[in-house]
């Protein structure tokens, strides 16, 4: 499959950032939770809520047609305010979603490490992110450089150095 055009994530995406958030929330094929309940839960809300805040950066994968069809972006949350894979201050906390039909095609992995070129290009030293440990994606993350930093109760936390 030829590779889909990538863009930056613009403020008018957040209606479709919320739509991925809930895709990566229903990775689990049969498990689906309604979409406004995930983007209503401040677990997710906070991935979302104000897209395009300073420190906010992201970009969106676009099918034939300019129709979106996953997105990876990153938020620097705080402190008080932590994400599933917060591990400190200064780290920026990925989160991606791809819709099923566009999932193992490679969609992803280009979206991951576009993500992480440019936020190696704002400095950063690490990427975060959090992942239910029998969820698909952890090999793909492994394999582009993501590391268990920490373990929890059916999901972990993984971090990618950026050097």
């Amino acid at each position: 499959m030829p590779a889909l055009p990538i863009r930056a994530a613009l403020r008018s995406d957040g209606v479709f950032l919320a739509d991925m958030a809930a895709e990566a929330a229903n990775w689990r094929a049969g498990a689906a939770r309604p979409r406004h309940e995930i983007i209503s839960s401040p677990d997710y809300r906070r991935y979302i809520a104000g897209w395009m805040r300073p420190g906010d950066a992201g970009f969106v994968a676009e099918a034939p047609g300019a129709e979106p069809v996953g997105a990876a972006w990153y938020r620097m949350l705080p402190r008080d305010e932590p994400g599933f894979g917060w591990v400190g201050t200064g780290v920026p906390e990925l989160i991606i979603g791809v819709r099923p039909v566009w999932r193992a095609h490679g969609v992803g992995r280009a979206l991951l490490r576009r993500l992480a070129d440019h936020a190696r290009g704002e400095g950063y030293a690490r990427l975060s992110l959090s992942v239910e440990r029998d969820n698909y994606a952890v090999s793909l993350y492994r394999s582009e450089g993501f590391a268990v930093v920490r373990r929890g109760i059916g999901r972990d936390v993984m971090v990618k150095r950026l050097g």
